[in-house]
């Protein structure tokens, strides 16, 4: 048998190189916001959890999600500290991302405020025409609903300081939801007609799913740990904000099912 030479080895090799390239790249799906979504500390059985390390069990492996989100950002410090120019680096058309803020511009510490109808919109905005720079698509959502069962909602500068609290069961006032989010709540929706984006009502989904469970049943979802039970929590914990593993995974799989519906290209991609 005639062997192949080597200019004419390399050239198959090129062509085979050259097909496996030209190949599509995955889509991914990169969710940067707040706590309520944020990659969390496992370890010693730690059990809270953001909806967007969960996301990815309710999508198939025709896109990859990744989680960029962390505790106690603001559309504001997310952006300063250059957390998002380091999502943005790596986004190339086709991909999306997820934009999700609005718990800590609501408080006041400056390095993370931000106003409604001025600086909320204006960085909403600037993540969205990055994106879109990109040749990617933007999928702005509204903050997800604190679980509060009180006419008047306790202060909360600070989601955060949660995770020192301890347990003593709560008084409530209203079978009713109440919400804590004022104007802030609908200023993702308000900038994604006005760029033609994607929106996803995670206030209004979230809120859903805790009026159902009512007050004892979303509970449930949240980091309700009786004292005694956890060396990282001995006194317990009482958190309204973020998710245990079960919350964390019933809001991702309602909010994997809206994200269908408002980007038809996902939807085929999302798991019954």
């Amino acid at each position: 048998m005639k062997k192949i030479g080597l200019p004419l080895f390399l050239v198959f090799v090129g062509i085979a190189f050259l097909l496996m390239s030209s190949e599509p790249a995955t889509p991914v799906i990169y969710i940067i916001g707040d706590s309520t979504a944020a990659q969390k500390d496992t370890t010693q059985g730690k059990l809270e959890r953001g909806w967007g390390m969960m996301l990815h069990e309710f999508f198939d492996d025709g896109v990859r999600v990744e989680n960029h989100a962390v505790n106690g950002r603001s559309s504001r410090s997310f952006y300063a500290e250059g957390r998002w120019q380091k999502v943005i680096d790596k986004v190339k058309p086709g991909d999306y991302v997820i934009i999700q803020f609005g718990h800590n511009d609501e408080k006041p510490q400056p390095d993370r405020h931000t106003d409604v109808g001025t600086t909320f919109d204006a960085h909403l905005a600037q993540y969205v025409i990055e994106t879109k720079a990109k040749g990617a698509t933007p999928i702005l959502m509204s903050p997800m609903t604190r679980r509060n069962f009180y006419l008047k909602p306790p202060k909360q500068d600070d989601d955060e300081k949660l995770r020192e609290t301890t347990f003593k069961g709560e008084h409530v006032n209203s079978d009713t939801l109440v919400d804590t989010h004022g104007a802030y709540r609908y200023v993702a929706r308000r900038v994604a007609q006005q760029y033609g984006v994607p929106f996803v009502d995670a206030n209004k989904i979230s809120h859903d799913i805790e009026q159902k469970l009512g007050v004892e049943g979303s509970r449930k979802l949240h980091m309700w740990v009786e004292p005694g039970i956890y060396s990282w929590a001995p006194k317990g914990r009482q958190d309204n904000t973020h998710y245990n593993i079960y919350g964390a995974r019933v809001m991702a799989k309602a909010l994997a099912k809206a994200i269908g519906k408002a980007v038809p290209a996902l939807k085929s991609h999302v798991r019954r």
